[in-house]
C-alpha cells in the first residue's frame, strides 16, 4: 500500500466509530477519531460511518461537525471520503425516513425505503454485491463480494453514473456509490471479514 498520513474517522457520536477505528488498528493504518478541524485538515482520507435513523444522524452531523469545514476538503479540494451505512445516506440530497430530512446533497438522490415484497425489513445479514462499474475501490472483489447489511433504507440515485455497486433484497437498489473522490457503502465493512478488509484498504489508495 503506498503511504498514509492518516484517517480521519469523523466523530458526531455515531455507534461504530469504534468498530471502524479497531478495523483500521487492526490494518494497521495511522487513524483518528476526532471533530476537529485540525484533524480534519492535517489527515489524507475522511470517513463518515452511522448507525440508526437518516433523521437522527444528520440531527448529530449538523450539531457535532464542522460541516462546512468538512465540505471544503471534500468537495472544494477534493479529499478521498467515504461514507458507510447512514454515512452513505447522508451523502443524499434528502432522507424520507420519519419524515422528509435534508442531507448533505454531495450526491443527487434520495433516500427511501426499501422495496422488500414479503421480506422483512431491516435487511440484515450476508448478501452479494453486483459490482456495475469497478473503479479501484472494489478491485480484488469480484471473487469475494459477500458483505454484511442493516439497512431499511436505501439511496435512490438520480444519475446512473454514480452507481458502482447494487445488492438484491427483493428488488435491487444501490449498495455503493461514488462521485470522484465521494464514495458511499451502505453495507459495513467493518463487520465484513475479508471482503471489508479489503475494501478498506482499496478506499486508502484513493489519492
Amino acid at each position: 500500500m503506498s503511504q498514509i498520513e492518516k484517517v480521519c474517522i469523523l466523530d458526531y457520536g455515531s455507534g461504530n466509530v469504534g468498530s471502524i477505528f479497531n478495523l483500521l488498528k487492526y490494518l494497521e493504518i495511522n487513524s483518528v477519531v476526532s471533530n476537529k478541524k485540525k484533524d480534519i485538515q492535517n489527515s489524507s482520507h475522511l470517513i463518515l460511518p452511522g448507525v440508526g435513523s437518516f433523521e437522527s444522524a444528520m440531527k448529530k452531523i449538523t450539531q457535532n461537525l464542522p460541516i462546512e469545514y468538512i465540505e471544503n476538503e471534500v468537495v472544494s479540494k477534493g479529499k478521498p471520503f467515504l461514507g458507510i451505512c447512514i454515512g452513505m445516506q447522508v451523502l443524499a440530497e434528502y432522507g424520507l425516513e420519519f419524515g422528509k430530512n435534508n442531507g448533505l446533497g454531495w450526491i443527487k438522490g434520495s433516500v427511501i425505503e426499501i422495496e422488500s415484497g414479503n421480506q422483512p425489513l431491516p435487511h440484515i445479514g450476508w448478501n452479494n454485491v453486483d459490482f456495475i462499474q469497478k473503479p479501484k475501490l472494489v478491485s480484488g472483489l469480484d471473487k469475494v463480494n459477500d458483505f454484511y447489511f442493516v439497512n431499511s433504507y436505501c439511496f435512490k440515485l438520480e444519475e446512473n453514473n454514480n452507481l458502482i455497486g447494487e445488492t438484491t433484497y427483493h428488488e435491487k437498489f444501490a449498495s455503493i456509490i461514488g462521485k470522484d473522490n465521494i464514495l458511499g457503502v451502505q453495507f459495513h465493512p467493518e463487520k465484513s471479514q475479508a471482503a471489508g478488509q479489503k475494501l478498506i484498504t482499496n478506499f486508502l489508495e484513493y489519492k
